[in-house]
């Protein structure tokens, strides 16, 4: 443990999922690729599957840090209420779409994890469902044009799409009488047989559209022929293709995020984003991926009920700090702007990590370091730090809300 110091230079892990694009954190994090892998995310924070690294501190893996000084890192309160660093900020990169995916409540979180450690399932099993014992509440900001799936469209518009797309018109008693829930168990827990025979007229009728760039990304149609051509299998074709017309499907712009909750189903399609979420990696599936999906687990988490997308936009107040308001407790993310010369001062009240985007700034506290665009840093519980930019300078700062 290192005495007296809290603020440390800071190295995250890149994740190479499939899904991710080749060239944007490798040129942001300077780091050569030249066998052109997947670099889909950067985790900055303490998850014991990929912890950032401290530099000059010993541990220098961040969770081992945290376990072994709870209160001197994350301060008394938050140590007390999470027991750990609560939040993990990442960028990610997504090139072709990331699977459908649910996330659990707390409460949820704790019993199904605890449950399959008593059924011996190895936490790295690909059929294990839950990895740890957190919920995973998420706010994403998007850094280019971003697209996403996000929560079963209101009534009317579900009601439309089925009415209109010709193959899925079958659809329609089932949602009349049974709402959401028959509807999203129909087509998750139909036979793959008949899911084939349903959806082929469907992707037959788009691909060629596709493929010959008829098809705009505002169109359902487009999203599902990219899903067909990316993720089905020989003979089997993916029935997350169903519900690429049962959520909505939301453009976010450039400086503008989307929070998503437990139980709301969503899907990342395609851009580049800064996203925070709670210290959790538990993901239920729901197609769009070659991965493991329990679909009976999948529909016990699922809130089956209309989603109006909120889209959070930049406060126009005065000063240098916007911060981005969700009602997670464990985390919350803000964006600092900070022109060539100007130089803003931070207290930080609990445990706060920092990520350049764009320029280079000076932080100065008892020892001082510069940080460039793709590097990072963080500040512990009462650290005081002056941030001096070398020129127009763009950082994200994660922390926990203020009680």
């Amino acid at each position: 443990m290192q005495q007296g110091k809290n603020v440390f230079k800071l190295k995250g892990k890149i994740q190479q999922y499939a899904w991710g694009g080749q060239t944007y954190l490798s040129k942001l994090l300077s780091v050569a690729n030249p066998e052109n892998k997947p670099f889909a995310e950067y985790w900055l924070g303490a998850h014991d599957n990929a912890p950032a690294e401290l530099e000059g501190a010993e541990p220098a893996k961040l969770n081992e840090y945290v376990r072994l000084q709870p209160e001197t890192s994350l301060g008394a309160a938050v140590a007390q209420r999470f027991g750990r660093l609560p939040y993990l900020l990442k960028i990610l990169d997504v090139k072709d779409m990331l699977s459908i995916q649910v996330h659990p409540t707390k409460k949820n979180a704790e019993l199904e994890f605890a449950m399959e450690n008593e059924k011996g399932i190895a936490l790295g099993a690909p059929h294990r469902n839950y990895k740890d014992d957190n919920h995973k509440p998420e706010l994403m900001l998007a850094l280019s044009d971003f697209w996403l799936l996000h929560g079963f469209k209101p009534e009317e518009e579900l009601m439309h799409t089925l009415s209109t797309v010709p193959e899925l018109r079958f659809l329609l008693p089932v949602f009349s009488m049974g709402g959401y829930k028959e509807l999203y168990k129909e087509v998750m827990e139909m036979p793959q047989q008949e899911v084939n025979a349903l959806l082929k007229p469907l992707l037959d009728r788009i691909i060629p559209l596709y493929q010959q760039k008829l098809l705009r990304k505002q169109d359902e149609d487009f999203w599902a022929a990219r899903a067909a051509l990316t993720y089905n299998e020989g003979d089997k074709i993916d029935r997350g293709i169903f519900s690429v017309y049962f959520f909505n499907l939301v453009n976010v712009h450039p400086g503008e995020a989307v929070f998503q909750d437990a139980g709301l189903p969503h899907a990342y399609l395609e851009g580049q984003n800064v996203e925070i979420m709670a210290n959790s990696d538990n993901v239920l599936r729901g197609g769009l991926t070659p991965k493991h999906v329990d679909v009976p687990e999948l529909l016990k988490h699922v809130r089956f009920e209309a989603t109006h997308p909120h889209i959070i936009r930049e406060n126009n107040t005065p000063g240098h700090i916007v911060i981005y308001k969700t009602p997670a407790p464990d985390f919350e993310l803000s964006k600092i702007n900070l022109q060539a010369g100007e130089i803003v001062t931070i207290q930080s009240h609990s445990v706060e990590i920092f990520l350049v985007l764009e320029g280079k700034v000076q932080v100065e506290d008892s020892n001082g370091f510069d940080r460039k665009a793709g590097d990072a840093f963080i500040a512990f519980d009462k650290a005081k730090i002056s941030l001096r930019a070398d020129q127009d300078t763009l950082l994200y700062r994660a922390s926990v809300p203020k009680a």
